[in-house]
């Protein structure tokens, strides 16, 4: 731990643990350890990075937490990245993985939302549907048109979900609907993690405080 010292790194999750929900001080240095580690692998020719670029983020989204739609990753990444600098901050990515990992149903509405909103105009829309519903499901090699199936997934998408029949989704439709259903939280693709993936991540990343 040549880059962070302990000191820092308590100095720091003290810091980072009061503006951060759902994690006390000794699991977020644990996730700056984490971050540190992870940042290293990524370093190229010894020269500082800013942060986790997309395609390490990438890697960690596939190899921890099984998710394999590109779309709906770079969703996520997106999310992550709140500045928009292409890159996920160490504080980015405690703050993303409080509401990845441990969000309440208001949290990861809000976070399912984002990820689906794919041009961030704050709707989601049919194109953004079609698309993300396009890269989801299973292809089945039938005669049809696989396209006019989901076109019709998409409609009764919107027709269940869309409450002010503007043929879109804003927020509000999205909220209402997952109220309602919880089940529909995740309609456009699987963005947040099963609770087999959580449990192994966090064991692996916390049983760290344990050791020490």
């Amino acid at each position: 731990m040549s880059a962070m010292n302990r000191k820092m790194i308590q100095t720091l999750a003290e810091t980072i643990s009061k503006q951060v929900e759902h994690f006390n001080k000794d699991e977020v240095q644990c996730l700056i350890r984490a971050y540190n580690v992870l940042l290293g692998e990524q370093s190229v020719s010894g020269r500082a990075v800013p942060g986790l670029d997309r395609g390490k983020f990438r890697s960690i989204l596939h190899n921890i937490f099984g998710m394999t739609d590109d779309m709906i990753m770079d969703g996520v990444f997106r999310t992550f990245d709140k500045d928009n600098d292409s890159f996920v901050s160490m504080k980015e990515w405690i703050q993303g993985l409080s509401v990845f990992l441990r969000g309440t149903l208001d949290e990861k509405i809000k976070y399912c939302f984002h990820v689906y909103d794919l041009n961030g105009d704050n709707y989601v829309s049919r194109e953004e549907m079609f698309h993300m519903l396009k890269n989801s499901l299973i292809r089945q090699p039938t005669e049809e048109d696989p396209d006019e199936g989901i076109k019709d997934l998409v409609e009764i998408t919107l027709k269940k979900m869309d409450h002010d029949h503007d043929g879109r989704l804003s927020f509000t439709d999205f909220e209402k609907s997952v109220r309602e259903e919880n089940l529909l939280l995740e309609a456009f693709g699987t963005c947040l993690p099963d609770s087999t993936s959580i449990e192994s991540f966090e064991h692996q990343v916390f049983k760290e405080q344990v050791e020490q």
